[in-house]
């Protein structure tokens, strides 16, 4: 027999199957035009990233998705790839140069990209290699950089032929600006979150002496660039002083007091001050009223010339104090209030960001193209004519109402770092987009101009790459039978924060450039929160690392039995910090089926995911429960006769040589009828994305159904049945186990296939030495047919018998080790045949020494007068217990006493009429049913008191 070891160790057999896999070339596609396709393609991961819990979660629902198509048959590819994730990665190799004393502008930007080169090449694999930790079956042969030159070349080609197409232009417009990377950055790059500051009320004289207006102001470095005071145009208090002018203070200038209804009129003194050049909203404001766009800043947030001599060259924050200062000295600060604001940081450096006035490129996003129709009213179209569909529906909403309200895109970014835009610039200013150099100097030519050409030193926003990976990544623009099979794609598993940055804008540009949508169905999923509903975070102390989890890890100097052998911390410092508060012995080697299992558990269609690493540990043990339920089924089947030869219908017939081979009891048909309902319920849930549902249904089935009754029943039906029996149940057993692991292997795919791989064999599925392995073995598929009703009344007739004869033993104090005789009293011909076959059964379930049927009343009577009678299933039932009648009298007096005061106070409560007019409905039901309760248990207990003889004096128990 194969011998398995004794219990679950995930490390060694997640080590042998995840390279065999890879190796194997499992995971590759095929490309036969005669199957269906499934493709998903991976949310890249910034090439500086590490796995965290939303990759983990991320993952496991695409790679279930994945294994249950490749298993169903389809063209399966899982695309995976890498951003090379501009800002991040020249963030990372900046500070490496810093330490050694050296800046990238001392290399030059050839240099210092053949350096970040460098650095991904050595160090920019990690997220890929705790992926294959995970188990993801991505088709790794094609991995993708988003600067590989296939990719390159599809980013050069759209840009270029946006350009042509007018929907690609450069101007000067407002933009987020971190004045550390003197960059634009994206907005999904700026974090906001509250922080203590204030809020001054500055006097602002009228021009004509008149008086003044108080202005309100969180930011008084910026007045040296404001171009308007402004006020709401219903606020009564400041009618009278639109149109006029103020002086500005410190520089003099006089600005205009105009009205709009952007002015929170309850906010601080009502009236604001507008510096378009370095506020979103009075950008905005200023495009209306078309103010001057002062720009007072320079790129690293300097006070710039044009300012009064004593600001120049000042920081922002340095400016800031002095110009208070002098409000102060001069009587113009009127007051200083403490104020919560939001202050927007660069989630890459943690700089303040400033807003500013640049040149930038953009693509338009409401302009008409060629076809008539904006490149974001196609991508809206898409989706309202359920093309593209959003699962849950909801996140629709939130698409249309961020895509109706759409500005134009800055594309351009200030880094060395990326995709270098495709323009080139002669002496004068002459601007010629080319796909290469060789292009623009034709194109500089042609319209007269001979001088030299400088390219652009911008490179593109890291999004734009990433917006076209679902036609990019399949050879475009070349026509690829790729494009043909899995364009679109499936679906896209992605979070909700990103639908705008990533989801939108794939579906504009594959929609624009193919005409196909990028793919069918957006499946948004919740965001991983502690299990307190808290989001992970390093400040909160509760960020855990899924590969911890996965591998287990020592906290030292806390090595000792329960942790040695686990890896040592590797991740940083303040991740382990958190994990050490969370585990302060260390955490448990779970591997990375249970943590799959978990995170598949909790997939719901909810928009946050709370988790809790108890249920690790829950899913660990079912691993365990299946690898022991196995061990069990293969001890008994290997090397056995598993009925597993085929026969023809005529061979079956009585007289035939097959006739009688096997004879399979009710509570075989009832567990493949269970299976086949488990199988259409995993079916159901792959295709409406709810894991949760796949995972619980097959959880419910191995441990409950499976092993907790199936396996039990097969154990007395192997002692004690013919040889037709137990070949029957050998093939139940085997065939029911060896379904159960390809139906589980999508969501648990290393217990499964190291299991599996053996219980193949001996189910007659898999060859002895083949290769094969489940990953490849075709996925079950429900017969609704096979499902017999009979035999599901039967098991369900059995488990009540069963439920009731372990409420007896417990009602009558029995130890688990105490084994008494049942006796049944059944009223027809088919209760007698029930007792007789359930009999093995009851007796080993329900832990009795035996079962025995008695047909005659009055003999069931005589027998039970000193045991409590329960009837369930049609069935009277009692153990046959030697009991002290005295004290068992005396217990069912107590306990009646009991139950009428319990029944008496529900009475009375529900007498009151005050009560019942106050209490909540579910509070008066449930008294109801309480009264219900107590008295059938009343009734019950009455009857077996007045059975019980009457104990005599100094009468021994009977």
């Amino acid at each position: 027999m194969t011998e398995l070891a004794k219990s679950f160790e995930p490390a060694a057999i997640e080590a042998r199957w995840a390279p065999l896999w890879e190796q194997s070339g499992v995971y590759a596609p095929s490309l036969d035009p005669a199957k269906p396709s499934f493709c998903i393609q991976l949310p890249p991961p910034n090439v500086t990233g590490t796995l965290h819990m939303g990759h983990a979660f991320n993952q496991t629902i695409m790679d279930a998705l994945t294994r249950y198509h490749r298993m169903g048959g389809f063209n399966t590819l899982w695309v995976p790839g890498t951003d090379h994730a501009g800002i991040a990665t020249q963030i990372v190799v900046e500070r490496q140069l810093q330490e050694q004393g050296v800046s990238r502008h001392d290399l030059g930007r050839e240099a210092f990209t053949a350096k970040v080169w460098d650095w991904k090449a050595q160090s920019g694999a990690t997220i890929t290699r705790q992926m294959r930790r995970m188990g993801d079956s991505v088709s790794w042969d094609r991995e993708y950089f988003t600067m590989d030159p296939q990719l390159s070349q599809t980013v050069t080609e759209t840009f270029v032929r946006l350009y042509e197409e007018g929907l690609i232009y450069r101007g000067k417009r407002l933009v987020s600006w971190d004045p550390v990377l003197k960059s634009a950055v994206s907005d999904l790059e700026v974090e906001s979150e509250e922080e203590d500051g204030f809020l001054w009320h500055i006097r602002y004289p009228l021009a004509d002496g008149s008086g003044s207006l108080v202005v309100a102001t969180t930011r008084p470095e910026t007045m040296l660039g404001d171009t308007a005071v402004m006020v709401h145009p219903e606020d009564e208090r400041y009618t009278g002083f639109i149109g006029k002018q103020v002086k500005l203070p410190i520089t003099g200038r006089l600005v205009p007091v105009i009205a709009d209804a952007y002015v929170d009129k309850a906010f601080g003194t009502g009236v604001v001050k507008v510096t378009p050049a370095h506020d979103t909203n009075d950008y905005q404001v200023g495009l209306r009223h078309n103010l001057e766009m002062l720009t007072i800043f320079t790129l690293d947030a300097k006070v710039w010339d044009g300012a009064p001599e004593a600001y120049r060259g000042l920081d922002r924050f340095v400016a800031r104090k002095q110009i208070v200062a002098q409000l102060d000295a001069e009587g113009l600060l009127v007051e200083t209030k403490k104020h919560r604001l939001p202050v927007p940081r660069c989630a890459r450096t943690g700089q303040v960001i400033e807003p500013m006035l640049t040149d930038q490129w953009f693509v338009a996003m409401t302009k008409p193209g060629a076809g008539g129709k904006s490149i974001a009213q196609q991508a809206i179209d898409v989706v309202a004519s359920g093309e593209v569909q959003f699962v849950p529906e909801q996140w629709v909403n939130t698409y249309n109402q961020w895509m109706k309200n759409i500005q134009d895109w800055c594309i351009s970014r200030q880094l060395w770092w990326g995709h270098q835009i495709p323009a080139w610039y002669g002496d004068g200013g002459e601007l010629f987009v080319a796909r290469d150099e060789d292009s623009a100097r034709a194109q500089a030519t042609a319209a007269g101009y001979t001088g030299p050409l400088q390219r652009d030193p911008d490179v593109l926003d890291t999004w734009y790459s990433s917006a076209l990976v679902p036609f990019s990544t399949l050879g475009w623009p070349a026509q690829t039978i790729e494009q043909d099979l899995f364009l679109p794609s499936s679906v896209l598993v992605t979070g909700h924060d990103i639908i705008f940055f990533w989801v939108a804008r794939m579906i504009m540009m594959t929609k624009h450039f193919t005409g196909k949508v990028p793919f069918r169905h957006v499946y948004i999923h919740g965001l991983v929160l502690d299990a307190q509903g808290k989001k992970m975070s390093k400040s909160e102390g509760n960020v855990l690392d899924p590969v911890d989890l996965i591998d287990g890890i020592a906290l030292a100097p806390l090595l000792d039995k329960r942790t040695t052998g686990l890896r040592k911390p590797e991740t940083a410092p303040k991740v382990r910090k958190a994990t050490e508060k969370e585990f302060p012995e260390g955490i448990p080697a779970y591997g990375a089926d249970a943590l799959r299992f978990t995170f598949a558990a909790m997939a719901t269609l909810g928009r946050t995911v709370n988790f809790d690493t108890k249920r690790c540990e829950g899913y660990r043990n079912f691993c365990n429960k299946l690898w022991n339920a196995t061990r069990f089924v293969l001890m008994h089947c290997e090397g056995q006769d598993c009925g597993l030869k085929e026969h023809t219908k005529a061979e079956c017939q009585p007289g035939g040589p097959a006739h009688g081979y096997m004879r399979f009891s009710a509570a075989d048909k009832w567990i493949s009828s269970e299976l086949q309902r488990v199988e259409a319920a995993v079916a159901e849930g792959f295709a409406s994305y709810r894991l949760d549902n796949v995972a619980n249904g097959i959880y419910q089935f191995v441990w409950d159904a499976y092993c907790d009754w199936y396996l039990e029943i097969a154990k007395v039906q192997i002692q004690n049945g013919d040889a037709a029996q137990q070949r029957a149940t050998r093939r139940t057993l085997i065939r029911t186990l060896e379904t159960v692991l390809r139906l589980l292997h999508p969501v648990a795919p290393f217990v499964t296939a190291e299991l599996w791989d053996t219980v193949a064999v001996v189910a007659g599925r898999k060859a002895a030495g083949s290769a094969d392995t489940i990953a490849s073995a075709p996925y079950p598929q429900a017969q609704l047919d096979k499902i017999d009703p009979a035999s599901d009344a039967w098991m369900e007739r059995l488990k009540t018998v069963v439920a009731a004869s372990r409420s007896l033993r417990s009602e009558m104090g029995l130890s688990p080790a105490e084994r008494v005789p049942m006796l049944v009293r059944g009223h027809s011909a088919d209760d007698a045949a029930f007792i007789d076959a359930a009999g093995p059964l009851l007796q080993a379930l329900a832990k009795l020494s035996g079962v025995r049927r008695i047909d005659d009343e009055a003999v069931f009577a005589a027998e039970s007068a000193s045991s409590p009678v329960v009837v369930q299933a049609g069935l009277r039932l009692a153990l046959q217990v030697q009991v002290d009648v005295a004290a068992e009298r005396a217990r069912l007096g107590k306990e009646i006493t009991r139950l009428a005061g319990e029944v008496a106070k529900a009475e009375a409560k529900l007498g009151n009429e005050s009560f019942v007019a106050r209490a909540p409905a579910t509070v008066v039901a449930q008294e109801r049913e309480r009264i219900a309760g107590f008295s059938q248990t009343l009734l019950r207990l009455k009857e077996q008191l007045a059975r019980l003889p009457v104990a005599e004096p100094g009468h021994q128990p009977s």
